[in-house]
């Protein structure tokens, strides 16, 4: 299985996917730590987090299936919804809860 297939499955079968570096409880950049924050005062406990710092493959991978060069990378539903930055923008407009 490609790193493709890989990041697609879980894309796919998952409601909310956060590719972070770290995880939710040791985030390794402070971006990764914002979008957990954000997500957890979103009121979502519940997602899927994809350490992108244990599989170069996956790394690499996850830039090239959203075309999005950074980390960061917000799934919900399937779709893309961005990075830290996007994640800060929707979460104070109220934009991301009406998503999830």
């Amino acid at each position: 299985m490609s790193a493709r297939d890989v990041i697609d499955n879980q894309v796919k079968s998952n409601k909310v996917v956060l590719y972070m570096k770290g995880s939710p409880d040791f985030p390794q950049c402070g971006f990764s730590a914002n979008a957990v924050k954000i997500l957890r005062a979103s009121g979502v406990n519940d997602f899927l987090a994809v350490d992108v710092l244990q599989d170069p493959e996956i790394r690499q991978g996850i830039k090239e299936y959203a075309n999005w060069p950074t980390i960061p990378q917000l799934y919900i539903n399937g779709e893309f919804i961005g990075g830290s930055d996007i994640m800060t923008e929707m979460y104070q407009s109220g934009e991301l809860k009406d998503i999830i």
